[in-house]
């Protein structure tokens, strides 16, 4: 078994969890610029944490010596295991839903990539650690913007109300949205329980942010629509 000078080993140490407070803390510092609820300190104890409980296994001659002659295996890999499952507990608490949206996906799957970080930083893997936290970084930036340039899907979930004596029927309601550069799927009816106003519930589908609120001022002004509700979806 090969040691280290106790000076040169409280260095190492050292470097580990300082190399894991950095690369947790970069990537928080951009989770928080973005006003996410799991930003700078929850990422920088994610990677630090992670860190530490490597060290127990990378230092394990330091706890569990074998003095006796006897041959003890202890597989690092457990511990590396167990700390990705405990992980997932934290991001799964970041992630919740907001009417028909589901938000924190992307920050918990930043906290599932810096706790990973954190498990190479603190077995000694340096270069690897900083690469995939400069990827992380370009992901979550970079990508950010390349996401918002690409031509997406956007959908909304559109509830409109008509009297009962001047319902706008289904083919000129279709029209309606198309012109406006929507398409229309599980289309739904609801007639109120006092008889007086007839309701279309439906999923919108559009290539165009604007359009909603395009859609929402054309409704606005007609004197049919007694009540109306466009509910965006997404992340």
């Amino acid at each position: 078994m090969v040691t280290m000078p106790i000076e040169q080993l409280y260095i190492d140490q050292l470097l580990h969890l300082l190399g894991a407070v950095l690369a947790g803390g970069l990537i928080g510092l951009e989770r928080s610029f973005h006003g996410r609820p799991a930003g700078f300190r929850t990422h920088t104890l994610v990677c630090m944490a992670s860190s530490l409980l490597m060290l127990v296994s990378v230092y394990q001659h330091q706890w569990f010596p074998s003095g006796t002659g006897d041959v003890v295996r202890i597989d690092p890999t457990r511990m590396a295991q167990g700390i990705m499952t405990g992980i997932g507990f934290l991001g799964a608490g970041v992630i919740f839903k907001e009417g028909l949206s589901v938000r924190g996906l992307t920050t918990a799957a930043s906290i599932w990539i810096t706790a990973a970080i954190g498990v190479l930083i603190g077995i000694g893997l340096y270069f690897a650690a900083g690469l995939a936290t400069l990827l992380t970084l370009g992901v979550l930036g970079l990508f950010r913007r390349i996401e918002m340039r690409m031509p997406t899907n956007r959908f909304a979930q559109l509830v409109i109300r008509f009297p009962r004596s001047t319902v706008v029927e289904e083919p000129a309601l279709r029209a309606l949205l198309a012109e406006h550069g929507f398409s229309m799927a599980n289309l739904a009816y609801r007639l109120d329980a006092d008889d007086q106003a007839f309701e279309y519930r439906m999923m919108l589908r559009t290539l165009k942010t604007e359009n909603l609120s395009r859609l929402a001022k054309s409704l606005r002004g007609r004197p049919d629509v007694l009540e109306f509700r466009i509910s965006p979806t997404g992340d």
